[in-house]
């Protein structure tokens, strides 16, 4: 059986792995959508790692602060849909 703090490790590592690959798609990004995406995944990354501490620390505090991410990731999404429809229509 896998100890838990080694399966916390590898869970990190993947989850930088994938925060640098969203970070650079966010610097590099062709289009100002591609970034939007790039900034939505980095906050479900936040929201992956801040589950991941509440898992691995047993402090359930950290679930508060990963529903307010995703709540604010929610909110901003929508709000980047509604622009995005509002430009549209202007051209």
């Amino acid at each position: 059986m896998i100890d838990m703090s080694l399966l916390a490790d590898i869970l990190s590592v993947i989850l930088c792995i994938a925060l640098a690959c969203a970070g650079w798609r966010l610097v590099r990004g062709p289009s100002l959508a591609d970034r939007f995406i790039a900034f939505d995944m980095l906050t479900a990354l936040g929201i992956a790692f801040s589950g991941l501490t509440a898992v691995a620390t047993a402090r359930g505090v950290f679930l508060d602060i990963a529903l307010a991410l995703a709540l604010l990731n929610f909110a901003a999404t929508a709000a980047f849909a509604l622009f995005l429809e509002h430009k549209a229509r202007g051209q």
